[in-house]
């Protein structure tokens, strides 16, 4: 009762009191990323276990002639961010090409996957939502 009335007055109550809170991570590191690399695609999942989240940010390198698996229609929506180099973006059956500091943006609902058709490497941000790599 003398707890009860010592959180009262401090505008508190047991339930506050007691109430186990685990801090949200927001900021992570470079050594938290998830890495992939394979035929020429080097992925950085930027966020660890993203696919609990409702979006799901990666980091894209691609080297010349090399591609991103092609990825079938789904729901959801697509972005990304072209940091260096220049992309092409195949959605259905058009053909975009991306180059740096340009973004894209689209519903998931084609068939698509981007190719680096130039010498140099393309770096890029891809966000899926909902998580889909």
């Amino acid at each position: 009762a003398t707890l009860t009335d010592i959180l009262s007055a401090l505008g508190s109550n047991l339930a506050e009191f007691f109430r186990e809170e685990t801090e949200e991570k927001v900021v992570f590191s470079k050594n938290e990323f998830i890495e992939k690399d394979a035929d020429g695609v080097l992925l950085n999942w930027l966020i660890p276990n993203a696919q609990k989240n409702m979006m799901e940010p990666v980091s894209v390198e691609l080297i010349e002639d090399a591609s991103t698996p092609e990825d079938i229609p789904h729901e959801g929506e697509e972005f990304g961010y072209v940091l260096s180099g220049e992309i092409t973006l195949h959605l259905g059956k058009r053909k975009y090409n991306v180059k740096q500091n340009e973004s894209f943006y689209f519903k998931a609902e084609k068939v698509h996957y981007i190719i680096n058709t130039k010498e140099e490497n393309a770096t890029f941000i891809w966000i899926s939502s909902p998580p889909n790599f």
